[in-house]
């Protein structure tokens, strides 16, 4: 076996990356109406989109359903070996069915054309030969063809497959700012995720709210340095006849006691306390607390009701979580 040199690797890698990137401008340059047309036909389709292709083909495929029904077109993979072996009737006659093969020739996916066909489907193909039978038979065809491989083989599917899956992507974007699909769209169809969770999830939802480090105005040093290391949050929060009037953080302790030195423990908390912390309601979403955070450039928010009564605290980690 030949040994690579690092030069040999990366020139490879950068060779590879390169002819994709090419394939990929040229690609663009040939966008027609036809995309145009099977953004128009999806858009309008009143069922789902079905996504069917073989091999490599497939699982490009199973990757443009997911995008596809992420960001607001329903849509699902289906095998067609298994469609022509039953599964046809997961295909329903308001549905849009995009067909993908490298050759266009693909014996598994023509079998199914002709009850795709007699169902009265759109059928969408994607294909590198706009001469195909898979082409020629279908109602609008996207042409993916790329001049090579970036195998070194110019064999194992690679820029063609790089082609199908920026196709998919490509019709996804256009669907997506066709059906003005926002942000909170995509984070409702992801409430698992971390976007899904800061846009949906409330303050309230994770502050921090049990055995708070709460002082009175006439608090005295010893008892900040204990309350400090009780509460475990890297700060104390004033409340005067329940109204927030400061806050003190670990930062703000240690600079006191270095700058005041024996002195220090003849004041009290208000002496060094910030007296107008920034505050957020418990019903904001956690991503404009972390919008206020990195605005202010602080790792922690008090948090309160509409009354502006202490409720909680929230710190960057929890929204991070």
């Amino acid at each position: 076996m030949n040994s690579l040199t690092s030069q040999e690797i990366l020139s490879l890698a950068r060779e590879t990356l390169n002819k994709e990137a090419e394939a990929l401008n040229s690609m663009a340059t040939k966008l027609d109406d036809q995309f145009v047309g099977a953004v128009d036909r999806v858009l309008n389709c009143k069922g789902k989109v079905i996504i069917t292709g073989m091999g490599k083909s497939g699982l490009v495929g199973r990757k443009i359903a997911a995008t596809l029904a992420s960001t607001g077109t329903p849509s699902f993979y289906l095998h067609p070996g298994e469609a022509f072996h039953g599964d046809l009737g997961m295909i329903s006659p308001e549905d849009v069915v995009i067909a993908l093969s490298h050759s266009g020739e693909t014996d598994e996916v023509l079998k199914i054309v002709p009850f795709i066909q007699n169902n009265g489907n759109v059928l969408i193909s994607i294909t590198s030969n706009a001469e195909s039978t898979l082409a020629k038979n279908s109602d609008l065809h996207l042409d993916v063809c790329v001049k090579e491989e970036a195998c070194i083989l110019h064999l194992a599917p690679t820029t063609s497959t790089t082609a199908q899956l920026a196709m998919g992507d490509a019709l996804a974007v256009a669907l997506m700012k066709a059906r003005n699909f926002t942000s909170m769209d995509f984070a409702r169809l992801h409430p698992g995720g971390s976007l899904g969770r800061r846009l949906l999830m409330t303050v309230g939802n994770v502050m921090r709210n049990n055995d708070l480090p709460v002082v009175s105005p006439d608090c005295g040093a010893t008892e900040m340095i204990h309350r400090m290391t009780r509460g475990g949050l890297g700060m104390i929060i004033v409340v005067e006849n329940g109204a927030i009037v400061g806050i003190v953080t670990d930062g703000d302790l240690r600079r006191a006691m270095e700058s005041l030195q024996a002195e220090f423990f003849n004041i009290s908390v208000m002496d060094i306390a910030t007296r107008s912390p920034k505050t957020i309601n418990e019903n904001a979403k956690l991503i404009d607390a972390e919008k206020m955070m990195t605005q202010h450039k602080v790792n922690s928010l008090l948090v309160t009701n509409d009354e502006g009564a202490l409720k909680g605290v929230i710190q960057i980690y929890d929204i991070k979580l």
